[in-house]
């Protein structure tokens, strides 16, 4: 089955029904956004969440030693990178890093691929970068992520990498079916199709949703 992200997690209610109905990671936003936590409440829902349930932490352009304190303080499991992070940057880490792009072409993604970064040589295909998913996004000028923006499926269905892919933006119930059977990701990244309002799950968006994944079988 498709593997399932929910992000954006600010309460322990949501957080515990997204794990209840199966999903297999939860997304803490740490950068600006209607949805930002603070390290203190992530911290508090992280230490109560059932095993098995993967923590991310979404952060954008922040300095090094800021994402790693918080990733310490609260236990994270990975690293969602979601600005202009360069590869050097991405190795810093002891966390899993999934690199998020908000492409409107895949120059978005060859850049970063094939670009030399700090004078160091190329590498054909996803090159040693500490980074081991990719996400990709929706691109929506000077905002970065949970914007609710469809992704245009065309420009990821054939993308070829050898690293696990999570596909995001404007997913809801009524899409993600199809979604997933265009693109065929690893896992899909779900935040304000489910929502009441920023930082509030809709319960049955969620459990339709999730219910859907469900139904797909891939």
């Amino acid at each position: 089955m498709t593997r399932v992200k929910i992000c954006g997690i600010t309460n322990k209610e949501d957080a515990f029904l997204a794990a209840e109905l199966g999903a297999n990671a939860l997304g803490f936003v740490f950068a600006e956004s209607p949805r930002k936590i603070s390290p203190d409440n992530a911290a508090k829902i992280i230490s109560e969440l059932p095993p098995f349930v993967m923590t991310v932490g979404v952060f954008v352009n922040q300095p090094a030693r800021d994402v790693k304190a918080i990733a310490e303080y609260c236990h994270l499991d990975a690293l969602q990178l979601h600005g202009d992070e360069t590869r050097a940057y991405c190795r810093q880490f002891r966390q899993k890093v999934i690199k998020a792009f908000r492409m409107r072409n895949y120059t978005e993604i060859e850049d970063w691929l094939f670009k030399e970064d700090e004078h160091e040589a190329t590498t054909p295909l996803d090159p040693d970068s500490g980074v081991t998913a990719y996400l990709v996004d929706a691109y929506a000028r000077g905002k970065y992520g949970g914007t609710g923006l469809h992704l245009n499926w065309e420009l990821v269905r054939n993308l070829e990498s050898r690293k696990p892919l999570i596909l995001a933006g404007g997913l809801n119930h009524k899409n993600v079916a199809l979604a997933v059977k265009v693109v065929r990701p690893y896992a899909v990244d779900v935040s304000s199709g489910i929502e009441l309002k920023p930082g509030k799950k809709d319960k049955y968006e969620l459990r339709k949703f999730m219910k859907v994944i469900k139904e797909c079988g891939l």
